[in-house]
């Protein structure tokens, strides 16, 4: 693989200084560095752009958007809306919406920029590591392509974090490179970006973890082995970076203890998580869902396996960033198997590692072409694998046709309930999508609005009597009540009883909405 290094061959270059650069050479130079950033936001784009024809992509985003509108309006997340997540992702929703709008747009043009970011921070890895500028971009553009896989279109939160953990590993691998081949150690501004980094990334997911300790090994193992870094500085680093990294989840721990909500900060960022992983599939389930997501991926990881075939037990820079790209895999691999569900967008993780690898898979197959069509053998290869993906889930999303050639049902359920209400009353979504608060600005009638943790199959990690917050919504009396009939099986056996009961006794069915699955229905308390 031809490899370059971004070192200037001039001896003295500080000490003899350039002609001052004419305005057209300096504008030159900014179109330059502003193609590779502009181009990985325009292949988002493009890419990306079929989610922006239904409402709901993953159900998750309709949690983060209410948490981010209620705190717009003054209610914390995990007070005013309860998550088993931390706050970064309401976070960035908040930042989002506060700059652009309250839309559904907004929160896809957020997934399309932070996957953007992703891929620029991945161009810059690749090049970092010695690699050539078309393996570096094509790197970018299959991870672009790939995010659109396994409801990758949703602004989840492996799209959030994925920026912050990508350009961090890029720094230490960047770092670790110049320990190797230059001999210098690791400086402290570096260290300090990086933490503070990956700090935005853990305060989203604490599943970044793996890779937040990978970049800290690029950065400083290769100084260690080179005996350019000493061993208590090495400590000291540690202890610098593991603060560094959990400066931002502290600073939100203070925020909320000057108001006296502690108690729910560490409740909903720390110990539901925990308890939520003790309910883990099986591994009959959890082997299926690997496979689920290794047949969708099935090209790029082809084209790696042909990357470690070149390059795994070789030398050199090729071999080395083949190398860190299957650390970087297997980190990945186990901050998808630690929360023990494995659900599709989980998965999204591999993506950067696996781009790099898929994209140097890319340039040695196309080294088999005539030297005067390599070039253009490795970009139609690389073109071919990312229309591929994104095929696949536009035929899926065209065949079903929501949005596209016909009503999208959550849109539709959300103007019918809209359509009933008056300012500031309440309303209860049994078990349908909780972003149909936010797009009705319905008041709400309990902190627990994801009908997972309040009436479906997560209640132990909402740590309270769910029955019993269940009969204390439903005496209130919502002005609507939204039942999904398709997702009837999702409830847990006791609040499909106490929904039946009390719907029956107290509520007439007002209208129904068609689904996919069945009717959606809205109910609204009988006259008195």
């Amino acid at each position: 693989m031809s490899t370059t290094y971004l070192r200037s061959p001039e001896a003295g270059l500080l000490a003899t200084p350039r002609p001052a650069a004419s305005p057209a050479l300096r504008l030159r130079a900014l179109i330059e560095a502003a193609f590779v950033p502009l181009l990985m936001l325009g292949a988002s784009l493009l890419f990306r752009s079929i989610g922006f024809t239904v409402t709901v992509i993953d159900t998750d985003e309709g949690l983060y958007l209410v948490q981010a509108r209620e705190w717009l309006r003054g209610g914390w997340p995990l007070v005013a809306v309860w998550d088993m997540h931390p706050i970064g992702a309401p976070a960035v929703y908040a930042a989002a919406i506060g700059l652009f709008g309250d839309s559904i747009a907004t929160i896809r043009m957020l997934g399309i920029a932070c996957v953007a970011l992703a891929a620029w921070a991945l161009y810059g890895a690749v090049r970092a590591a010695g690699g050539v500028r078309p393996v570096a971009v094509a790197a970018g553009l299959l991870y672009i392509a790939h995010t659109v896989l396994l409801f990758g279109l949703a602004s989840n939160t492996e799209v959030l974090f994925a920026p912050f953990v990508v350009a961090t590993v890029a720094l230490g691998l960047r770092a670790g490179v110049r320990a190797l081949e230059g001999g210098a150690g690791p400086g402290w501004g570096e260290l300090a970006l990086m933490g503070l980094l990956m700090g935005c990334g853990f305060a989203i997911k604490p599943v970044v973890t793996p890779e937040g300790c990978l970049a800290f090994a690029l950065l400083t193992f290769p100084a260690l082995w080179r005996r350019v870094l000493p061993f208590r500085r090495f400590l000291g680093m540690a202890a610098a970076y593991a603060a560094l990294v959990l400066t931002p989840t502290t600073l939100f721990a203070l925020a909320y203890a000057a108001q006296g909500d502690l108690t729910e900060f560490l409740d909903g960022s720390f110990l539901a998580p925990l308890r939520y992983a003790e309910a883990r599939l099986s591994l009959h389930d959890a082997a299926q869902r690997v496979q689920v997501a290794v047949m969708v991926l099935l090209w790029p990881l082809l084209l790696a396996g042909l990357t470690l075939a070149r390059w795994g037990l070789r030398r050199g820079r090729g071999g080395r960033l083949a190398r860190v790209a299957v650390l970087w895999f297997a980190c990945g691999s186990l901050a998808i198997i630690g929360p023990g569900f494995f659900y599709p967008h989980y998965f999204l993780i591999w993506m950067p590692p696996m781009a790099i690898l898929a994209a140097m898979g890319a340039w040695r197959l196309a080294r088999f072409a005539r030297p005067r069509r390599a070039m253009a053998a490795f970009v139609a290869l690389v073109a071919l694998v990312a229309a591929e993906a994104w095929r696949q889930e536009a035929t899926v999303r065209i065949g079903r046709g929501t949005g596209i050639y016909g009503p999208d049902p959550v849109a539709e359920v959300a103007k019918a309930v809209k359509a009933r209400l008056q300012p500031g009353e309440a309303i209860f979504v049994a078990n349908y999508h909780p972003v149909i608060y936010a797009l009705t600005d319905a008041a709400l009638p309990t902190r627990f609005v994801f009908p997972e943790h309040l009436t479906g199959g997560f209640t132990q990690v909402s740590d309270i009597d769910t029955d019993a917050e269940l009969r204390r919504v439903l005496a209130m009396k919502p002005r609507i009540v939204v039942v999904d009939r398709g997702w009837w099986w999702h409830l847990r056996p006791s609040a499909a009883a106490i929904l039946t009961e009390v719907l029956g006794r107290d509520f007439e069915l007002e209208a129904t909405v068609a689904e996919e699955r069945g009717p959606v229905e809205l109910w609204r308390p009988k006259s008195s």
